[in-house]
């Protein structure tokens, strides 16, 4: 919902802009100065200030000055009855979004209105894209765990409650995540993600809250940081268990008060976002290790996740391995396909580092295999596990020769699919039992 604030002395002109506004669904609040102005943003999150020049206690002018400086993601409208061109061209070098004489047509003032949300709406887009590009990916599996994974992010998409996700490295945490915002009435709000781990501590605390110019060396201008960009929408915390203490208490306050503190800032900054956490350690082990705020680990986990590892979905690998193939074949302009023999040690590994780690391996053979039939030997080592069935290095002397060892291969698996049935080890080959008995002949099997 599109919140604005007027702050207009002039009482008929107040009352008029506001039910104006009111009447195409904006919500929008009154007051009479900007002092009166400051106080509300300090309560509320708003869209767009629409403030008079001239008006008692505070102008104008100093309105857009401490709005600047306290909300920059906040757009201001400047009125007024005594402008004139370089009045409008100084305000707008000051950071006013637009500037509009008195008096004005309300059609004209809606306009330039719906022009900033609009604009609004593409910047928030803009750094949710930045931030997750390549993030968003399907959520594939038909097995027990996964559905129940599934179900469990409906209900939870629903609420606007803390989420604590917390599985193995490679299962998928982020996708998770993910699928809780877009399920989510946020969904075309941003989605900023952030990954503890990935920053120095020393930087951490900027990169998530922001800093006032001048606060350190080397703060030469305001930076806004990713919890005022996710105002409204969803903040993803990624490897939250290597917060450092000191910034776990920050975040317990954003949690309790919703409200920030740039680094450098004198006044808090009230935030309107949903935060979800992930992590591959196990907290509660953190807890007492005295490296994780106990405080912080209850207020977190309001609604724990647990995703569960490859191992435990029993039948996802296939699904996973044909999703993949088709992305990387699409990629390559191939049709991949494992064997059988292939995809049954897939769905015999353990796969360590889960589904990470299984689109890796057939990334690597989609590159790597002599053709789009992916077969047994061409996986890697460690997977097939020392099996043997591959060509041998040396070229057989003649053509019949390759044909003839190719051909008992080829039986003599025929033989151990169907337990020693002769007479269904024939129809898998295609040829009579007959014919089979005398190959078997030839062959001393």
């Amino acid at each position: 919902m599109v919140r604005i604030l007027v702050a207009e002395d002039d009482d008929i002109m107040r009352i008029t802009v506001v039910d104006h506004l009111r009447l195409h669904g904006w919500m929008t609040d009154e007051v009479l100065n900007g002092t009166a102005a400051l106080l509300m943003m300090k309560e509320t999150n708003y869209d767009i200030v629409l403030s008079d020049i001239r008006m008692p206690e505070m102008g104008g002018e100093q309105l857009l000055a401490e709005v600047k400086k306290t909300s920059p993601g906040t757009e201001v409208i400047l009125m007024t009855a005594h402008g004139n061109t370089d009045d409008a061209v100084n305000c707008l070098k000051k950071g006013a979004a637009d500037y509009i004489l008195k008096p004005f047509n309300l059609d004209d003032l809606t306009f330039r209105i719906q022009r900033l949300i609009n604009i609004q709406a593409i910047k928030a887009r803009c750094a949710s894209l930045e931030t997750c590009f390549g993030q968003r990916q399907p959520l594939i599996g038909s097995s027990a765990p996964m559905q129940r994974l599934l179900s469990l992010i409906s209900q939870v998409s629903q609420t606007s409650s803390t989420v604590l996700i917390q599985g193995e490295s490679g299962t998928g945490k982020e996708l998770v995540a993910a699928a809780i915002h877009y399920e989510s009435q946020r969904a075309d709000n941003p989605y900023i993600r952030v990954n503890c781990a990935a920053i120095p501590a020393g930087l951490l605390e900027s990169e998530l809250f922001g800093h006032e110019k001048g606060a350190f060396t080397g703060a030469d201008q305001l930076s806004i940081g990713k919890f005022e960009l996710a105002n409204q929408g969803t903040i993803l915390l990624d490897e939250i268990g290597d917060m450092p203490l000191e910034l776990q208490v920050k975040l317990l306050r954003v949690l309790q008060e919703q409200e920030i503190e740039r680094v450098g800032g004198k006044a808090p900054i009230s935030v309107d976002v949903r935060i979800l956490c992930s992590t591959a350690k196990d907290l509660s082990v953190e807890v007492e290790n005295g490296t994780f705020r106990k405080d912080l680990f209850y207020r977190l986990q309001v609604i724990p996740i647990t995703v569960p590892p490859l191992r435990e979905r029993h039948g996802d690998i296939t699904e996973l391995t044909d999703y993949f193939l088709k992305q990387f074949g699409e990629e390559r302009g191939l049709a991949f396909k494992l064997s059988s023999e292939a995809l049954q040690v897939l769905n015999d590994y353990p796969f360590p580092g889960n589904v990470r780690e299984l689109r890796n391996v057939l990334e690597r053979m989609s590159v790597l295999a002599p053709a789009p039939l992916i077969q047994l030997w061409d996986l890697p080592v460690e997977i097939r596990g020392g099996k043997t069935d591959h060509p041998k290095d040396e070229t057989p002397t003649t053509l019949a020769v390759a044909v003839s060892a190719a051909e008992k291969k080829c039986i003599l698996n025929a033989l151990k699919k169907t337990a020693g049935n002769k007479t269904e080890a024939a129809e898998i080959l295609g040829i009579s039992r007959k014919n089979l008995w005398e190959k078997m002949k030839q062959y001393q099997l």
